[in-house]
């Protein structure tokens, strides 16, 4: 895709569903709803971070229970408080059913006032509306619906990128979302068990690049303290509360390349962790990085919760 043609879409809003097709009508957003997929890698050049769900596990489990390929887009909700209307017609206009699942942060749902189950695959007809409340643990619940959202593409992605503003904007009341066509024959799964989002995460890192900045103390801070997700947190990152992790050294590093997973240390020494919408640079030094296996588990932080760091090596 040409600069400008991605300069003309980041940022648009929803687009309308055909009349006679398949779609999802957004009735109440909830505290953050964006379209997500697996995201748009190979872009850091340019300054765009790879994005996605933030729970990439999750997102790929939703998919894989209704019939979707794996990087297929969803809804990724932030709190629960998701409700949408089901628009599903054949071609010729007549009511029909759509599959969909749940997955990530357990919270109730219901359609049409009817409990409907978490990481399984339920029926929507339509008309009937889908009601999301808030997680009892975690923080994103993702909705798959069979066919995947067919919202634009944008650099291969139809993932919202929350600090560059690329790909649709977070979903308002009045959104459209239309549905694709099935790629894959329906799996016939009846559940997918899981455990739930612990209330205290614990996330392997491997240390550096810029540890030899803080020195063997502050390191074994990191990883013996127990620290807490401030509500200052987001897609971007997580900023951590707790001690204070002395530098070593004096001045500033040049701006180099970011990762999801890394740490980076401002000035006030409390940590940054950050996530899928990161910046692709930064200037303050990296003391560690999370595994990428425990990245989805990082994207259930919700604030206030405890975090612990164990060194792989």
């Amino acid at each position: 895709m040409t600069t400008s043609a991605a300069k003309a879409t980041a940022g648009a809003p929803a687009t309308s569903a055909a009349a006679t097709g398949s779609g999802l009508e957004v009735l109440a957003p909830g505290p953050l709803a964006t379209v997500q997929d697996l995201g748009r890698p190979g872009w850091a050049h340019l300054g765009v971070s790879g994005s996605g769900a933030a729970d990439r596990d999750s997102l790929a489990l939703a998919n894989r229970l209704v019939g979707n390929p794996e990087d297929a887009a969803g809804i990724e909700t932030t709190f629960g408080g998701l409700r949408v209307r089901v628009r599903c017609r054949t071609p010729s206009g007549v009511p029909s059913v759509l599959y969909a699942a749940l997955t990530g942060a357990p919270c109730p749902a219901t359609v049409d006032g009817r409990a409907v189950p978490v990481d399984a695959p339920f029926p929507l007809h339509d008309g009937q509306t889908l009601h999301l409340g808030v997680p009892a643990s975690g923080l994103r619940t993702y909705l798959a619906v069979r066919g995947g959202l067919d919202t634009p593409l944008l650099l291969g992605s139809r993932s919202t990128d929350l600090l560059s503003g690329i790909g649709l904007q977070p979903l308002r009341t009045g959104d459209r979302l239309p549905v694709g066509r099935p790629a894959l024959a329906f799996p016939g799964v009846d559940l997918a068990p899981r455990t739930a989002p612990p209330r205290e995460f614990t996330l392997r890192v491997v240390r550096g690049p810029r540890d030899d900045w803080f020195g063997d103390a502050s390191y074994a801070t990191l990883l013996g303290a127990r620290w807490e997700a401030t509500s200052r947190s987001n897609r971007i990152g997580i900023r951590l509360d707790g001690p204070a992790l002395t530098r070593v050294r004096d001045g500033e590093l040049p701006a180099e390349g970011m990762v999801p997973g890394a740490l980076q240390v401002p000035p006030n020494g409390r940590p940054v962790l950050f996530l899928t919408d990161h910046p692709v640079t930064g200037g303050y030094p990296v003391i560690a990085v999370v595994d990428a296996a425990d990245l989805p588990l990082a994207g259930q932080i919700p604030p206030g919760a405890a975090v612990r760091f164990r060194a792989t090596r």
